[in-house]
């Protein structure tokens, strides 16, 4: 099915971008703030990073469809209670629900989530991936933040300054991300 057309026949939103730099003790998730539908900008200061959980330890980012994200965030929160703050352990159980669960199938939507000893990407096929060298990216920027990050991690270690790189870059090449970057550090 082409992206750009959902089964009902209707746009669907489209397009973000979301990092994941994990460097020493430090983890920083960042995400542009553009929202479209086909060709137009909807909303140029979309929230999609956001602290989870009782006391906000857990940061995450969502790149899909909004309300399916917002489900995803709710349930991971509930994970989280469930198995007292364990960010792998709630990512594991959630992916297992989304995967097997014939609602939570349907959603569309990845995560990257993040504690103070993991950087985990989650998808709704049941995936939970640690990434390779401590940097993930998801959405229509992903790959762009992704290689950017990438090649400055060779010579910067903050992953503040490799992540709000990696997103100018995104934003310079995608036209569905913007320069409008929600960080968050944990």
């Amino acid at each position: 099915m082409d992206e750009r057309h959902s089964p009902h026949g209707l746009t669907p939103w489209h397009g973000t971008t979301i990092i994941g730099v994990r460097r020493g003790d430090r983890t920083v998730v960042a995400g542009d703030g553009q929202v479209s539908m086909g060709n137009t900008v909807m909303k140029p200061n979309a929230r999609k990073v956001r602290r989870i959980g009782k006391d906000g330890a857990v940061v995450a980012g969502f790149a899909g469809a909004t309300a399916d994200a917002f489900t995803l965030f709710e349930r991971l929160e509930k994970k989280l209670e469930q198995y007292s703050g364990q960010l792998m352990r709630a990512a594991v159980e959630l992916a297992k629900d989304w995967r097997t669960d014939k609602y939570l199938r349907n959603l569309e939507a990845l995560m990257i989530v993040a504690d103070k000893n993991a950087l985990l990407v989650l998808t709704g096929n049941g995936d939970v991936l640690e990434p390779e060298g401590g940097i993930a990216a998801i959405g229509s920027g992903g790959n762009y933040a992704l290689a950017a990050a990438r090649a400055l991690s060779d010579y910067e270690t903050d992953p503040e300054k490799i992540a709000r790189r990696a997103m100018a870059v995104a934003a310079e090449v995608c036209v569905f991300t913007n320069d409008q970057v929600t960080l968050e550090t944990v």
